[in-house]
């Protein structure tokens, strides 16, 4: 049995206190927390192996690419993608689905051509798709959420034409916890042949996750809410259209040969991978993983789902938070607004009693638009919360009322 009630000890950040109260993390759906084997892993790195990776043939270079492309297949199991070739390093998950709208737009989206996202969508997820609209003259469209923050597959039915290039849309909405029904989205889809783009961010480390059975053509994950490295995320990417893309950037490393008059590419994923690349944060992210394998992802679904259930049901005691959507299948993630008191007044006062939450449109403005609020706070769970951190919280926000008299 992993016992999650001491797992702190393994965060050196826990260590410490803000304004003197225990710290009570609860921001895990803007970036995680880090283990120390993934600080360690960092420094030990620079301390004994640092070198460039895929260029010099002495023995620090070697020992850096070797450890660097075995983190890439670690990253191929973990996902379970089928060929080492899918999986690209990125500078983050914005970056691979900048890296994925481009390429796929540069080659098949033209004037007229229909790009379906959902209300639901992170800006990471609409914004490069909204730059490709511009460029290309396409067009795109919405699909709806109904009243308790879901999407219904009906919903995609109604929109897709014969025009459809691409759909993409998130995993686990990063406002609500509302998990898609994914594997019916991308059955859809693949029945009227149109590709799928998943932003994984907020499920990877959540969920079990097997891009082969999803089906889904590309997967997009954040790593620093991985427990790993900050300015490292990684982009699945089916062989199919690994090996069909243009690069997204051009450089040193991406390039089999250059001339005056012509120039030609590496094979993927060395083709998408421009520049001196995140060696260190890639060679510890394999430690993030192996932190998230030692613990079990289902031993991880199980602990988070009953703190976030205790935590939503002691929310749903107080008659004066209102908690943003209420969908059926829900990961770890509780917004809410107190009528009367702005968000970014209650994550000053949670603050107060070192209660780390967000506050904010969470860089999703479209879906506080259609729920005609200017904001939330949010509350996220990772796997070093409890209950008795959810019991902090809510006393907390019991105090954010005392002080407005609510």
């Amino acid at each position: 049995m992993i016992d999650f009630n001491n797992i702190k000890n393994k965060f050196p950040i826990f260590k410490q206190k803000i304004k003197g109260k225990p710290l009570i993390y609860l921001d895990s759906a803007n970036s995680a927390q880090k283990p120390k084997i993934v600080i360690d892993e960092i420094s030990r790195f620079y301390e004994t192996e640092f070198s460039n990776v895929g260029r010099s043939v002495h023995t620090l270079a070697v020992k850096a690419t070797n450890k660097f492309e075995e983190t890439r297949d670690i990253v191929k199991s973990y996902i379970n993608a089928k060929h080492r070739e899918e999986i690209i390093f990125t500078k983050g998950a914005t970056d691979a689905i900048n890296l994925a709208a481009t390429a796929f737009g540069e080659k098949y989206i033209n004037e007229g051509d229909e790009i379906i996202l959902t209300e639901l969508e992170h800006h990471s997820n609409y914004v490069p798709w909204h730059y490709l609209r511009n460029k290309r003259g396409a067009i795109i469209k919405f699909a709806s959420i109904n009243e308790n923050g879901e999407i219904d597959v009906d919903e995609f039915k109604k929109i897709i034409t014969e025009k459809t290039k691409i759909i993409a849309f998130t995993h686990i909405s990063n406002v609500t916890g509302t998990i898609l029904p994914v594997k019916k989205i991308i059955d859809l889809a693949k029945s009227k042949n149109i590709p799928v783009l998943i932003d994984g961010t907020q499920s990877a480390q959540h969920i079990g996750l097997d891009v082969q059975d999803l089906g889904c053509d590309f997967y997009a994950i954040s790593c620093h809410k991985m427990y790993g490295p900050n300015g490292l995320g990684i982009l699945y990417a089916k062989k199919k259209w690994a090996d069909e893309l243009p690069p997204y950037q051009g450089g040193g490393g991406m390039i089999s040969e250059v001339k005056k008059d012509e120039i030609t590419y590496a094979d993927s994923p060395t083709k998408f991978e421009a520049g001196t690349m995140q060696t260190a944060e890639v060679v510890a992210f394999a430690k993030s993983i192996q932190f998230i394998q030692d613990l079990g992802i289902k031993n991880i679904e199980e602990h988070e789902s009953q703190v976030l259930e205790y935590g939503l049901e002691k929310l749903r005691k107080n008659n004066s938070v209102n908690i943003i959507g209420n969908p059926s299948k829900r990961a770890s993630i509780m917004s809410f607004t107190i009528k009367g008191i702005h968000p970014h007044d209650i994550a000053t006062i949670l603050d107060d009693d070192g209660v780390a939450i967000r506050a904010g449109h969470h860089c999703c403005q479209i879906l506080h638009d259609k729920l005609k609020i200017p904001a939330s706070a949010r509350a996220s769970i990772g796997v070093y919360n409890n209950k008795d951190d959810i019991d902090v919280l809510c006393e907390s926000i019991n105090k954010c009322k005392k002080v407005f008299n609510i």
